[in-house]
């Protein structure tokens, strides 16, 4: 049974980090691409941030490129996103997905591309 469980969401003010994490089961990480994606209350869920299998690529929205990095950590079966310089629109929950994929180097924002995900993680930012 695959399973993904994010952690690492809390309460932080406008400008702070958070360290998300995505630990996973039940399936051989390294032949998957990883997302992020998040959901705000009665918004449609957007894509955040992927990293290929061999994460020599990663890709961010405009609005998340140069304050969150997405890394992964094949021996641990782990992704993670590092969120700096956070703003109170980023406030969601934040999923983690996993998609396989047969090439080394591609990643997708197509949130139908991802086979399984996890439960979420909520962040909320003050202003």
């Amino acid at each position: 049974q695959v399973q993904l469980v994010e952690s690492g969401g809390g309460l932080v003010q406008a400008g702070a980090s958070l360290r998300l994490s995505c630990a996973a089961s039940g399936l051989t990480f390294s032949d998957y691409a990883l997302g992020w994606f998040r959901q705000a209350p009665g918004e449609e869920r957007e894509f955040v941030a992927a990293i290929s299998r061999s994460a020599g690529t990663v890709y961010y929205t405009d609005s998340e490129k140069g304050r969150f990095i997405i890394f992964r950590d094949n021996a641990k079966n782990t992704v993670y996103l590092q969120m700096n310089s956070l703003k109170p629109e980023e406030k969601a929950a934040y999923y983690c997905a996993a998609g396989r994929r047969y090439d080394y180097a591609g990643v997708t924002a197509n949130a139908n591309a991802y086979n399984y995900w996890g439960q979420g993680t909520q962040v909320t930012v003050s202003s």
